[in-house]
């Protein structure tokens, strides 16, 4: 058990084992059954679909917008801006993209167990 308060810096964070192409994640803390850290989508940029296995994904909007496609065929979608909070399911498949003409800056917090990240081709039809 951790008994001590921790900061992690800007400079100190990690950049993600498992990147998702069209996004930048930095890692501030990860142990068992966390992972917390900062999203960054450049404008008009679109992720590529992946999921986050066994992890519940929250997160806050500090900037820009986040726009979240899920669903069957990728054809459902929700949209987030700054001040706003989210919530992306287990298992879920989908990508974000940016439509603002800023950097969309997200903080991201994940519960759950194994791998954070798996980038997968696309959601089912």
């Amino acid at each position: 058990m951790q008994t001590t308060v921790q900061v992690v810096s800007g400079d100190q964070r990690r950049a993600e084992a498992s990147p998702t192409p069209g996004m930048r994640r930095e890692q501030a803390f990860a142990d068992e059954g966390t992972w917390v850290g900062v999203a960054r989508t450049e404008p008009s940029k679109v992720t590529g679909w992946h999921h986050h296995g066994e992890f519940d994904t929250f997160f806050y909007c500090i900037s820009g917008r986040v726009r979240v496609e899920h669903g069957s065929g990728g054809r459902e979608a929700v949209e987030a801006g700054p001040g706003d909070f989210g919530r992306i399911p287990r298992e879920v498949v989908h990508r974000e993209s940016n439509p603002a003409d800023e950097e969309c800056v997200a903080v991201v917090f994940r519960v759950g167990s194994g791998v954070p990240v798996v980038n997968v081709e696309g959601p089912d039809a």
